[in-house]
């Protein structure tokens, strides 16, 4: 709520204007694949970083000692304080991590998706976000097929307004919070699979004396 606030607040004077936004940078030889090389391989940087980010993210939280600390103290933070590691202190990496990464994803949107800025302009993209790590049960992969599954849901609205399709914009617009709202209800019919690869310590307080 905070972080709407401010935004708004710094971002006023940039209402109405257009804003320079990130070029694309087609891979040579590979771009030229037919089909394939403009899907792919003919983007901006940000979207090259955000399949690297998932690479690099998998690879620290299975082969890295910091990640299987991380996934410790996720699990059983008890157990992880008993031996010795910072319980709080990954935790606020964590955190810390993950706003950084949020950030990057809101400003994709005026920097790529739409060259201006616009006050609540993600218009609740970040909940779609949290449905789909629990859509992928925490599995960076998964998030990854996930966001291509979301992201051409969204897509649809630009695609069937510039083909005129009949159909109304408005609920081309809900498509992407309808899905949402689909997988949430599905997900929580099986419970043994919104808690699969969950961290067991999820939300749980942890207290430092304990």
């Amino acid at each position: 709520i905070f972080g709407t606030g401010l935004s708004g607040l710094v971002g006023a004077p940039l209402v109405g204007k257009a804003i320079e936004g990130l070029p694309q940078l087609p891979i040579p030889i590979l771009a030229d694949i037919p089909v394939v090389g403009a899907l792919v391989f003919q983007h901006d940087i940000m979207a090259y970083l955000a399949v690297i980010m998932v690479a690099l993210i998998a690879w620290f939280l299975k082969y890295t000692r910091a990640g299987l600390v991380m996934r410790a103290v996720g699990d059983n933070h008890d157990s992880a304080h008993a031996l010795g590691y910072p319980v709080l202190f990954v935790r606020l990496i964590a955190v810390l991590f993950g706003g950084m990464m949020a950030g990057l994803g809101g400003a994709y949107l005026p920097l790529v998706l739409t060259p201006h800025w616009a006050e609540g302009m993600t218009a609740g993209r970040g909940w779609i976000a949290l449905a789909l790590v629990v859509f992928a049960s925490w599995l960076p992969w998964r998030v990854f097929v996930g966001a291509l599954i979301f992201g051409g849901i969204t897509i649809m609205q630009l695609a069937g307004q510039a083909r005129g399709w009949t159909t109304p914009s408005q609920i081309l617009a809900m498509l992407p919070y309808i899905s949402t709202i689909v997988v949430l209800v599905l997900i929580s019919r099986n419970r043994e699979f919104a808690l699969a690869n969950s961290p067991a310590c999820l939300g749980r307080i942890f207290h430092v004396g304990k």
